[in-house]
């Protein structure tokens, strides 16, 4: 796989500082029951790597200390990691809101028949992803097969109470682009969603998150083959929107790998650039004390530009 982190240094992308944290964001391991073009995590069936009780223990000390209200689990599939229920109900026991990631087909893997329901009942909110809403699209980029298999999910959980706004149970879709180009304005592809799923299959959601393909792992690897990556490096440089700097999710997010070691974000945490406080370049989640991150500078790299590019994009959909 073609590294693209020499082609992201040096970078003169402005420099920003921590505030108060808000969302530790876990990433519990890369096993996955798919393998995406568009990953920024590499992540698939032959991973090994996951989290292990000992981890997820110090994660659940962290929460009980500090003032953080969000934990948002990553994989991967985090749902494979045998710890997964063991720390979302853990999490929920201290009132902690809870984010799963989900990849919908997940649901029917060997052993996760019960899955939706233990999601619902621990008032998880899922977060899924479905790249569009035309099934040649969506196996185009994750799969033959993982449309369908992706509906059925999507209907076990609205017959849970999952998208409907009387329930409390919040169902957010994802969109990716199957491209180096920007995501269409949020709002707008909000609707066509809303309207096509609906109308096409009864489909209901609560929102629908637009991010942006990051210049890292599978994706990068991609634009690098393809000879793309200069001319997509300078569509995000061109579209940066110095307004977005004010609400990027660094600024209030942790990102821990599945080992506990800490980084700004997920992004940062592909590309190996960890977390550092004076004296201490590389910090494991048992080491972080309540206020340790409290105007902290965050590494930036040339890859920032597709946080701050047009409408902006986070783990939680477009910032503008």
């Amino acid at each position: 796989m073609n590294s693209t982190l020499p082609l992201l240094q040096p970078t003169d992308f402005p420099p920003i500082r921590r505030r108060k944290l808000e969302t530790v964001q876990v990433n519990l391991g890369y096993r996955c029951n798919q393998s995406c073009l568009h990953c920024h995590v590499n992540a698939g069936p032959n991973r090994t790597e996951q989290m292990t009780r000992q981890t997820v223990n110090a994660i659940l000390q962290f929460l009980r200390a500090a003032d953080a209200s969000t934990l948002d689990l990553t994989g991967g599939a985090p749902e494979l990691n045998p710890h997964f229920r063991y720390l979302v109900s853990r999490a929920r026991a201290l009132d902690i809101e809870v984010i799963d990631r989900c990849n919908l087909t997940v649901l029917e893997q060997p052993g996760q028949n019960d899955l939706a329901d233990f999601l619902a009942t621990h008032g998880v909110q899922i977060t899924a992803s479905l790249p569009c809403y035309l099934e040649d699209n969506v196996d185009r980029q994750r799969g033959q097969g993982v449309f369908e298999a992706s509906l059925r999910a999507l209907r076990t959980l609205n017959d849970l109470g999952y998208g409907r706004s009387d329930t409390g149970l919040v169902l957010n879709l994802v969109f990716n682009p199957q491209g180096p180009v920007l995501p269409p304005e949020q709002s707008e592809l909000q609707e066509a969603y809303r309207r096509e799923l609906h109308s096409r299959y009864g489909i209901v959601f609560s929102r629908l998150l637009t991010l942006t393909n990051m210049p890292i792992q599978r994706f990068g690897s991609t634009l690098v083959s393809k000879k793309q990556f200069v001319s997509y490096m300078r569509l995000l440089r061109d579209n940066h929107q110095p307004g977005n700097l004010e609400s990027v999710m660094c600024r209030n997010l942790v990102s821990v790998d599945w080992q506990g070691y800490l980084y700004d974000c997920d992004f940062n945490q592909m590309l190996g650039l960890p977390l550092s406080l004076p004296g201490r370049p590389k910090m494991h989640i048992s080491q972080l004390l309540r206020n340790d991150l409290n105007d902290n500078p965050i590494a930036v790299l040339d890859h920032c530009y597709g946080c701050t590019a047009g409408q902006g994009s986070s783990c939680g959909g477009a910032l503008a």
